[in-house]
C-alpha cells in the first residue's frame, strides 16, 4: 500500500500542476484586458505612422453605435465613420487580439479614402464593449451578424457591405463567412487569420512555451467550454469557409511566425467560393499593410474591382 501511495503522489502532483498551468494559460489568453498591449518589436518602426493614423481617427467625425445599449453586461460598441460624400458602400472592420476599433485607424482611413462608410466594432472583451472573456471570433461572429443588420437598417439607400479583418479580426470574418449572410454582404477580405483557435493555441504552446499539446490544450478547452460554451476544436475558420459563398481575398505575411503562413493555405484550400491569395514577401504578422501601404491599397482595389464593384475603373 505504501509503495502504491508513493507512486501515486507524483502523478497527483503532475495533474495539479497541469491544472494550474491550464487555468493560468486560459486567463492569460482569454481574459479581457482593459488596455491595448504594446505592439511587437518588429513593428515599432511604424509607430510614427501608426499614431498619425490614430490622430486622424480621433479627429474625424464619428457616430457611436450600440448593440444591446441598455444591457450593461451585453452592450457592444462600435464607431461609425460616414463617407465624405453619400455612399452605398460600407466596410465593417474586425480588429486584432486585445486591440479595439481605434487600432484599425490605418485601415479606416484607407477605406474612407476609397469612398466607404466605415464601421469599427470593439469585440467582446475588448475596448468599450462588455464581456469578461475574449472569444477569438467565434462568439463575435454572432455580434457581427447584428452589426451587418444594423448597417442595412440604418441606410437610406441600398447598401453593399464588405467584411474586412486582420489577425483575430481576419479569423472572425472567416468564421462569419459560413453563416447565413444577407445579400447586401458582397465580399470578404481576411488578413492573416488563423485556421482554428485550437491549432493556433497548440502552435503557440510549442513555439512560445515549448509545451506539448497534451495535457494543456484539452484542459484549456474544457475551461473554455465551461466559461464560453464551446470546446476549442469546435471553433474553426476552415469549417466555416467550406460553407462560404462570398468572394474572399486572403492576405498573409510570408514571414508570419505568430499565425504561420501555412494557415493561409489551409483557409484558401477550404474555400470553394471565388478566392484570391496574396502572400506578402518579407512581411511578419499583420505587417503586410505597413511594408507598403500603397501597394496594399492597390491589391485591395484590384480585388474590389473584380468582385465588389466590377463597374468601377481600376486604380
Amino acid at each position: 500500500m505504501k509503495k502504491k501511495l508513493t507512486l501515486a503522489l507524483p502523478l497527483v502532483g503532475a495533474a495539479a500542476t497541469a491544472l494550474l498551468a491550464s487555468e493560468h494559460l486560459f486567463n492569460f489568453a482569454f481574459k479581457r484586458v482593459n488596455y491595448v498591449p504594446e505592439t511587437s518589436a518588429d513593428k515599432q518602426k511604424y509607430a510614427e505612422a501608426y499614431y498619425a493614423y490614430v490622430d486622424w481617427y480621433q479627429a474625424i467625425d464619428k457616430q457611436t453605435w450600440y448593440l444591446h445599449e441598455h444591457d450593461a453586461r451585453n452592450r457592444m460598441v462600435a464607431e461609425y465613420i460616414p463617407a465624405e460624400t453619400a455612399s452605398d458602400r460600407t466596410v465593417i472592420i474586425g480588429h486584432g487580439y486585445k486591440g479595439n476599433g481605434e487600432t484599425m485607424a490605418n485601415f479606416a482611413q484607407m477605406y474612407h479614402n476609397l469612398g466607404f462608410n466605415v464601421l469599427l466594432p470593439d469585440d467582446r472583451g475588448h475596448g468599450e464593449s462588455a464581456g469578461k472573456y475574449i472569444s477569438f471570433g467565434w462568439l463575435d461572429r454572432l455580434d457581427y451578424l447584428q452589426w451587418i443588420q444594423q448597417v442595412i437598417d440604418r441606410s437610406d439607400r441600398p447598401v453593399k457591405i464588405l467584411l474586412f479583418g486582420v489577425s483575430m479580426g481576419g479569423a472572425t470574418m472567416e468564421m462569419l463567412s459560413g453563416e447565413s449572410l444577407p445579400p447586401q454582404v458582397k465580399d470578404i477580405i481576411a488578413d492573416c487569420g488563423y485556421s482554428s483557435v485550437e491549432a493556433e493555441l497548440v502552435y503557440l504552446l510549442k513555439r512560445q512555451y515549448h509545451l506539448p499539446k497534451y495535457p494543456i490544450e484539452p484542459l484549456v478547452s474544457t475551461i473554455s467550454k465551461r466559461r464560453l460554451g464551446y470546446y476549442l476544436n469546435d471553433v474553426t475558420a476552415t469549417g466555416q469557409l467550406k460553407k462560404n459563398t462570398r468572394p474572399i481575398l486572403f492576405i498573409h505575411g510570408e514571414k508570419d511566425v505568430y499565425v504561420p503562413v501555412g494557415m493561409a493555405y489551409e483557409n484558401y484550400a477550404a474555400t470553394h467560393a471565388p478566392k484570391q491569395l496574396w502572400i506578402v514577401k518579407n512581411a511578419s504578422h499583420a505587417e503586410s499593410f505597413w511594408i507598403n501601404p500603397q501597394r496594399y491599397q492597390q491589391r485591395v482595389v484590384h480585388f474590389l474591382n473584380t468582385y465588389f464593384d466590377p463597374q468601377q475603373p481600376s486604380a
